[in-house]
């Protein structure tokens, strides 16, 4: 359920959590108000017993949610960073390549080519759909066996190869965190706790005791609606590849655009 969640539009997302969270405190009171307060024989005084329990379970969900919100921002900016870092190691293997005599340099470019273009064209959907790419794992061997065929013939050509080599490296590591990346969510028991937690937090607000509903109401409707935007920013994260907020391949899209098309 979390995967759809999060693949639909924001201003979606948004007016699903707030109808689902409004409505339940708002159907939640006019209950309480007709059958909840008579049968307890609730009285004004009584509310501000409620009012510190209430707020005691807010202080801890608010404390649990703005956790994982900070938590799951950490995460979707350290998956953007391993994003660039491998659309820039591809950048400086291209401009390595550069420096190989022919026919080495044509068929190293080619493939590294190829390999870019799989990226963007291939494995970024997949990951967008929250599926693990593994194409990638053909470009790179076949990028690897001419660079290790290759045998320098001056001193500049090892320099300029072994450089090569440590991009390359370089690049296969920034590879594998990115596919590795690709499964990351919040475990399940976080939602447990965050979603029924949302309405138990105001189910709790619900036995208040105020002589004005309509003012009880509007509170209500504001708090709902507060905790619909910290799901809404939980939910739109949670999934660094997918959804709106999901991460792009425009980072590979430039190099590509501005290296290996000229």
């Amino acid at each position: 359920m979390i995967d759809f969640l999060s693949a639909l539009p924001l201003w979606l997302l948004a007016i699903i959590l707030n109808v689902w969270l409004i409505g339940f405190a708002l159907a939640g009171l006019w209950l309480a108000q007709r059958k909840v307060f008579s049968r307890l024989g609730l009285t004004y005084e009584d509310a501000y017993f409620a009012a510190a329990v209430s707020q005691s379970a807010m202080v801890l969900y608010g404390l649990i949610a703005a956790l994982t919100a900070v938590g799951v921002w950490q995460k979707y900016s350290a998956v953007s960073d391993i994003v660039s870092e491998e659309a820039t190691a591809i950048a400086s293997l291209w401009r390595d390549l550069s420096g190989y005599p022919e026919p080495q340099r044509t068929e190293t470019e080619d493939i590294l080519r190829g390999y870019t273009r799989q990226i963007i064209d291939e494995a970024w959907p997949q990951q967008r759909r929250g599926e693990t790419p593994s194409g990638g794992v053909e470009w790179i061997d076949r990028l690897q066996t001419p660079l290790l065929a290759f045998e320098p013939a001056t001193e500049g050509q090892k320099v300029l190869h072994a450089e090569t080599l440590r991009a390359f490296n370089h690049l296969i590591q920034q590879r594998r965190l990115r596919v590795d990346s690709v499964q990351t969510s919040l475990p399940v028991v976080f939602w447990w706790v965050l979603l029924p937690g949302a309405m138990g937090s105001i189910a709790l607000f619900l036995l208040f005791h105020l002589a004005s509903r309509r003012f009880q109401a509007i509170l209500l409707t504001g708090l709902a609606a507060f905790q619909a935007l910290v799901l809404l920013i939980i939910i739109a994260l949670a999934r660094p590849y997918s959804g709106e907020m999901g991460i792009d391949s425009e980072s590979y899209e430039l190099v590509y655009d501005h290296l290996m098309t000229q």
